[in-house]
């Protein structure tokens, strides 16, 4: 093991972490392309390193947002009974694929994740203001995307933030800051679950998961802290044109990957 790589890998995980605890996304949206474009990992052991580190963004941010009473817990809980059965589901249809079709998929939830980022962005509402007296709208519709949401972390090591925080915020009414707590606390179960079903199929590896995991447990105890300070929209547009770039990138490969 190169000692470079080594702190090319903590740093990635730190970077990761830091805008997944702003964002409430877990960071797998960074993790797995970048070890795949630039560190060459096969795709299945980056998913399974992302999953890893997501669980490490959670245990590390979770507890800050439960101290400030921002996460609803409540409602986590209710949310996660049908995401951790899409996550083990999403899990176990990732073995069918070929990396072919798995870097394609990715490729095309970076611009989802990103453009759904930018409408959220240009509908900022009044009652993202106030984090208490909030009504929870939509419940059963929330239970489906959740179920989703859980599917495409397990197929993708993305920690389903990406549709957890858009759905929370934009479909059942709930204050932008609250639901990217909320996110934080959820998504180290639905990673877990579907983790475990990597981890038996050999796509966990000490190496490159533990030097990118103690990056994300650093970066997210940073980023949880920063969260009061640091402009959120600023970051929020940075990690859009990050996820665009990212997204045509693992496109391309995919493109040049050939075969099924």
């Amino acid at each position: 093991m190169n000692p470079l790589n080594l702190l090319a890998l903590a740093g990635l995980g730190a970077v990761a972490g830091a805008l997944g605890a702003l964002l409430g996304i877990g960071g797998g949206l960074l993790i797995t392309p970048l070890l795949t474009l630039a560190f060459g990992v096969p795709i299945e052991l980056a998913i399974g390193t992302s999953l890893v580190a997501i669980i490490g963004t959670s245990s590390a941010t979770a507890s800050v947002y439960v101290e400030r009473k921002l996460s609803d817990i409540r409602l986590g809980m209710t949310l996660e009974l049908a995401t951790t059965l899409g996550a083990i589901s999403g899990a176990l249809v990732a073995g069918l694929l070929s990396r072919r079709w798995l870097t394609f998929l990715f490729s095309f939830f970076l611009l989802y994740a990103g453009s759904t980022m930018v409408r959220g962005a240009g509908q900022r509402r009044v009652v993202e203001e106030r984090l208490t007296g909030y009504q929870v709208r939509r419940l059963p519709l929330g239970m489906f995307f959740s179920y989703l949401a859980g599917g495409i972390s397990g197929l993708l090591g993305v920690g389903g933030g990406p549709i957890k925080v858009p759905l929370m915020y934009l479909i059942m009414g709930v204050p932008l800051k609250v639901a990217t707590a909320t996110s934080n606390f959820m998504i180290g179960v639905t990673a877990a679950a579907s983790a475990f079903v990597y981890y038996i199929r050999g796509n966990i590896l000490a190496y490159p998961s533990a030097p990118v995991v103690v990056g994300v447990f650093v970066g997210s105890l940073a980023g949880s802290h920063l969260s009061r300070r640091v402009p959120a929209r600023s970051v929020l547009w940075l990690f859009v044109g990050v996820m665009f770039y990212l997204a045509l990138s693992m496109g391309w490969k995919a493109i040049r990957m050939g075969g099924p």
